[in-house]
C-alpha cells in the first residue's frame, strides 16, 4: 500500500505587511505626541532651593549679606562637626565631619543657588508708581549682579497672580521688569519667573501668551521665556469635575512650564488646616505633592517643595530646635524625590546644605558600587535595570551640581566622568547657567 507523501516543514505564520503598515500608521502620531509631552529631564542643574526676598528688601549685596549671616550663625551655633551633630541630633560623626567642611565652603562660595525677588505676598499692595519703580530697580540690580558675577546661578521675580483683583498689576510688574532687563543688556541665562496662586488653567495659558507676545515684540527666540507654576490652591490639584488638574496646567503652558512649586501655607489654609498644623509634611501637602510628582514625571518640569516658617533665630536652644525641624523636613523631601525647596531666612541655609550634602554623601558608595556593577554586568545582591542606572546617574549628578560630591571620587569608584553620567542618566543636551567652578 503506497505511503502518503511526507509534508514539508510547516511555514511559520507571520504578520502581513499590511498589518505592520497599519500599526505604524496608528502609532506614528502617538510616538510624536509622547516625544512632545514627555521629553525627559530638563538639561542642566536644578537648584537645591529657592530663596524668597521681598522686592523692597532686595539689594545689590543681598546674596553676600545673607551668606555672611548664614556663616555667622553656623560658626556660632555649629562651629565644629561635633556641635553640628549635636545641634541636628545626628550621630554619624564621620559623615558630619565631611559635611561640615563642605557646608562652610558652600556658604562662603555660593550661599544662594536660586533667588526670587517677591512682588506678591512678601511685598504686598503698593501704589502703582512705587511698584513700577521697584520693578525697574530690581531689574537693574539683577542685570548689574549678573554682569559682575555676584548673582546666584538662578534669579528672577514672582509677580502678583492673574486673578482679577491684581491681574493688571501683576502684568505691569512683569513687563516693566522684563523690559528693563532687556534695556540693561539682555535676559540672563538663569532668569526665573514665577506665577503664584494659579486657580484655573486659563491663567497659565494667559501668561504663556503674554510671554510669547513679549518675545515677538522684543525679537527674542520663541520659547525663550518660561515660568514656574505655584501650586497654592486646591483648584490646581483637583478640578470641579473631580479630575486632577495639575497635568492640565503643564499642558496649557504651551511648553513654557519649567517647574511646579508647592506653596505650603496657602494650600494648607485652602484645605482648612489650622495655622499650627501647616507644614510641608502634613497629609494634605503629601497628597498635593504626590499628584504634582506624577503629573510632572517625564515632562522636564521640575518639582519644588515648600517652606517652613519656623525660623532659626534667638538663643541657641531655639536655633537648634528650628534647625532640627528644617533639617528633618529637607531630609524627608529628598527621600521623596523633591530635590528643591523654599528657604526664607539666612539661618536656614546651613541646614539646607547640611541635609542635602549628608543625603548625597551617605549614598555615594552604594550608588557608585551599584552603577559599577551594572556597567560590568557583574550582578550582586541587587539586580539593576537601565531605569535604575538612570536614577543612580541622576543621583550622582545632583550631588556634583550642588557641591556635595567631587568628580574625582565618582570617577575613582565608577570610571565615569560627568559626560558619561549625563549619557547614562539620559539627560538632554544643554548646560545650566553658571555651573559651579568644578571640573
Amino acid at each position: 500500500m503506497p505511503q502518503p507523501a511526507q509534508a514539508g516543514p510547516a511555514r511559520p505564520v507571520s504578520f502581513s505587511d499590511a498589518a505592520r503598515a497599519d500599526v505604524e500608521a496608528l502609532l506614528a502620531p502617538v510616538d510624536a505626541e509622547l516625544t512632545h509631552r514627555y521629553p525627559g529631564e530638563r538639561p542642566g542643574r536644578q537648584p537645591v532651593h529657592t530663596m524668597y526676598v521681598p522686592a523692597d528688601a532686595y539689594g545689590a549685596h543681598t546674596v553676600r549679606e545673607w551668606g555672611a549671616q548664614a556663616l555667622d550663625v553656623f560658626d556660632r551655633h555649629a562651629g565644629t562637626p561635633a556641635r553640628l551633630a549635636r545641634a541636628l541630633g545626628v550621630a554619624d560623626d564621620a559623615l558630619l565631619a565631611e559635611v561640615h567642611a563642605r557646608v562652610r565652603a558652600k556658604l562662603a562660595r555660593e550661599p544662594i543657588e536660586d533667588l526670587r525677588i517677591d512682588f506678591e505676598d512678601g511685598y504686598g499692595p503698593r501704589p502703582d508708581a512705587e511698584e513700577d519703580a521697584a520693578a525697574v530697580r530690581a531689574a537693574k540690580l539683577v542685570a548689574a549682579t549678573v554682569a559682575d558675577g555676584s548673582a546666584p546661578p538662578y534669579i528672577g521675580i514672582r509677580a502678583k497672580c492673574l486673578e482679577a483683583a491684581v491681574r493688571a498689576r501683576g502684568i505691569r510688574t512683569l513687563e516693566v521688569f522684563l523690559g528693563t532687563l532687556l534695556a540693561e543688556g539682555g535676559l540672563p541665562d538663569g532668569l526665573q519667573l514665577t506665577l503664584p496662586k494659579v486657580s484655573h488653567a486659563a491663567q497659565v495659558t494667559a501668561l504663556a501668551r503674554l510671554l510669547a507676545d513679549f518675545e515677538r515684540r522684543a525679537g527674542l527666540p520663541a520659547g525663550r521665556l518660561g515660568f514656574e507654576i505655584q501650586i497654592e490652591t486646591t483648584q490646581a490639584i483637583l478640578g470641579p469635575d473631580g479630575r486632577a488638574t495639575v497635568a492640565l496646567l503643564i499642558e496649557v503652558a504651551e511648553g513654557r512650564a519649567t517647574g511646579l512649586h508647592y506653596g505650603t501655607f496657602d494650600y494648607s489654609a485652602a484645605c482648612g488646616v489650622g495655622a499650627a498644623q501647616q507644614s510641608p509634611d502634613h497629609p494634605v501637602a503629601d497628597h498635593a505633592k504626590a499628584v504634582m510628582q506624577v503629573a510632572a514625571a517625564g515632562t522636564g518640569v521640575r518639582l519644588s517643595d515648600g517652606s517652613t516658617n519656623v525660623l532659626p533665630t534667638g538663643p541657641a536652644e531655639q536655633v537648634h530646635a528650628a534647625w532640627r525641624l528644617h533639617h528633618g523636613l529637607v531630609r524627608r523631601a529628598l527621600t521623596r524625590a523633591y530635590y528643591q525647596g523654599w528657604d526664607l531666612h539666612p539661618a536656614q541655609l546651613p541646614t539646607r546644605y547640611a541635609a542635602v550634602y549628608a543625603f548625597h554623601r551617605e549614598g555615594l558608595d552604594a550608588a557608585c558600587a551599584r552603577l559599577a556593577g551594572y556597567l560590568a554586568k557583574s550582578g550582586g545582591a541587587v539586580l539593576d535595570e537601565p531605569a535604575t542606572a538612570r536614577a543612580l546617574s541622576g543621583q550622582l549628578l545632583r550631588g556634583l551640581d550642588c557641591g556635595a560630591l567631587d568628580p574625582a571620587e565618582i570617577t575613582a569608584r565608577t570610571g565615569l566622568d560627568r559626560v558619561a553620567l549625563h549619557a547614562l542618566a539620559g539627560r538632554r543636551a544643554g548646560t545650566a547657567p553658571r555651573d559651579p567652578d568644578r571640573p
